[in-house]
């Protein structure tokens, strides 16, 4: 491989298994010491970012294994703490971990909300936040946070994850604008991909197809940009949202003002149903999941 990240130190939490292994062994081929940090463990009870760290190990590279929760601030801080124990430095955040608890909105329940929130949006601020002073100090550093269409666009059955996914987004920019003149860059990446998540996602007819469709799209080929984006090629790349599929890579629209309306004399609630929606209308987002403006097949 080549030696693109030589040198470099990665942080990827959830990278026991799915994307995140992925990513991890991908950073490690390019020459990157990571830190392999996931709190899960196999069927067969040994502990996933072991197994991955052993890998990367065997391969010639170099890992340790952070078995600590984004969920807590405490724990996130002993994850970045990890990379400079070990490694001396930390050079790249990849807030990859999830989990999901679907279900309709009017049946989630505050546990489940909370559950989802911790682990997508707390966590990948907590641990963003532990690295950030270390970023500072160096002038430099890249985050890469996993986010989805499911907040992008929206889901059924989703409305934590969706809520947790544009935190994310927002969060990003702020990081990218914060620290833009510290030279850390923050972007986001949509990735498609079948992980023990999505494989999760409930029994419908819907979902089936959405399944079968995801069997196509392998976690590794999320790999290339994230790496891309964490190593200097990429250090005038900030604030951006990207998408993988397949062999598709992305760039999202963000949201800007699009039409607008003006009465010198003001509004009132019928003059805005009459003229104002009645301008808008044409330009108006049909309320959609997200799966609907992706119909083609994985290239």
């Amino acid at each position: 491989m080549g030696r693109l990240l030589n040198g470099k130190v990665a942080v990827i939490t959830g990278s026991g298994g799915g994307i995140g292994r992925e990513l991890a062994l991908a950073f490690a081929a390019y020459g990157a010491s990571v830190v392999v940090n996931d709190v899960g463990t196999s069927k067969d009870g040994d502990i996933c970012a072991g197994i991955v760290a052993a890998q990367i190990t065997a391969a010639g590279g170099k890992a340790v294994v952070s078995t600590d929760s984004v969920a807590d601030w405490e724990s996130s801080q002993r994850i970045v703490e990890c990379a400079l124990d070990n490694f001396g430095r930390v050079d790249c955040v990849v807030n990859n971990a999830g989990t999901v608890r679907d279900s309709l909105f009017y049946h989630i329940s505050p546990e489940d909300w909370r559950a989802v929130i911790d682990v997508h949006l707390n966590g990948s601020f907590y641990v963003a936040r532990a690295a950030a002073p270390h970023f500072k100090a160096q002038n430099s550093g890249a985050y890469v946070h996993m986010t989805s269409t499911s907040g992008l666009i929206g889901n059924v059955a989703q409305a934590n994850y969706s809520a947790a996914k544009m935190g994310i987004v927002g969060l990003s920019k702020s990081i990218a604008l914060d620290m833009a003149k510290f030279n850390v860059r923050s972007n986001c990446i949509v990735p498609w991909a079948l992980t023990s998540l999505t494989a999760s996602l409930p029994e419908t007819r819907e979902n089936r197809a959405r399944i079968e469709k995801m069997k196509r799209m392998d976690p590794a080929k999320i790999a290339p940009l994230v790496l891309y984006l964490a190593s200097d090629a990429a250090t005038k790349i900030s604030s951006q949202i990207f998408g993988v599929r397949a062999n598709e890579i992305y760039l999202f629209s963000q949201i800007r003002m699009i039409r607008s309306v003006h009465r010198a004399e003001g509004w009132t609630p019928e003059t805005i149903g009459e003229q104002a929606m009645a301008t808008f209308e044409a330009s108006l987002f049909p309320n959609v999941a997200s799966e609907s403006l992706t119909p083609w097949d994985p290239i």
